[in-house]
């Protein structure tokens, strides 16, 4: 989701940008499979070394029986600073609470030096899961439970370069490859953008950024299986952050996804950031 790499671009940046007071941006996504998000993000110093950042999302995709799934996204955090050692904690919800939510609650202890990070990161996602009928069962409510247990890392690669990787695993409490046996594919969609498509057992990124003089290039690599029907994604984007006057940037982005359920797919993205003093 573009929300998450937009969340990410946020921790990487904040904390030089946050002493200056905040930033908030806007933007959107679409891809070639009528998949459509738009996202607002906000970062906010609170203090010298504690910042409160937040976002929220509307995403709509369609479903294979023809219907358009409309999903909201709402994020909170609160990252704190002691010294070289930090602490965040964050909560989020995702879903739609007519087929599928989820509440999460994340931590993370974070170590940064002055060339290079390094994070461990936990999670906890609570999913309730309203299965539709179909021609052969009734309507079904199932909850469960992941836990996640990750990394993120950050290197510079100079003055001008930095080298970003980060993982994440998840364990369920239930067995979701059963779920074809109870109509829970029908709920496959051919966009990333997809509601059951963060249902995923791993996922990882790297990433390269390069400065080009006040312009910054970005390239991600990222993939992940989903918990479903264990199937891979790939997915490469290109990003270009330019700025717009001295406390405005602009962000374009354009990626393919290469996916064993979807096939592939092209993505493209917009963002607008802007910074602020107190």
């Amino acid at each position: 989701m573009y929300w998450l790499r937009v969340s990410l671009l946020l921790l990487i940046t904040s904390p030089a940008l946050a002493l200056e007071g905040y930033i908030l941006g806007g933007g959107a996504e679409w891809d070639t499979a009528d998949g459509l998000t738009a996202t607002v993000v906000g970062d906010f110093g609170l203090a010298e070394d504690t910042w409160l950042s937040m976002a929220y999302g509307r995403s709509s995709s369609d479903l294979p029986r023809g219907v358009t799934l409309t999903t909201t996204y709402g994020d909170i955090g609160l990252d704190h600073l002691f010294e070289n050692i930090g602490v965040r904690l964050g909560m989020s919800y995702w879903g739609d609470s007519d087929i599928l939510d989820s509440i999460d609650t994340r931590g993370s202890l974070y170590w940064r030096g002055k060339r290079q990070s390094l994070a461990l990161e936990l999670e906890y996602r609570d999913f309730e899961f309203d299965i539709p009928p179909n021609d052969f069962l009734p309507r079904r409510d199932i909850q469960f439970n992941a836990k996640g247990v990750g990394f993120g890392s950050r290197f510079d690669l100079g003055d001008k370069a930095s080298l970003g990787v980060s993982g994440m695993h998840y364990d369920y409490n239930v067995n979701l490859r059963l779920a074809p046996n109870q109509g829970i594919t029908d709920l496959l969609s051919v966009s990333r953008l997809s509601l059951i498509n963060s249902l995923i057992d791993y996922r990882a990124n790297i990433s390269l950024g390069v400065d080009a003089g006040d312009k910054r290039w970005t390239l991600d690599v990222a993939t992940w299986e989903g918990s479903v029907d264990g199937s891979k994604t790939v997915s490469t984007t290109l990003s270009f952050l330019t700025p717009l006057g001295k406390k405005n940037d602009l962000e374009f982005s354009v990626g393919v996804d290469d996916s064993d359920t979807y096939g592939s797919v092209a993505v493209f993205s917009v963002f607008l950031y802007f910074y602020g003093a107190p």
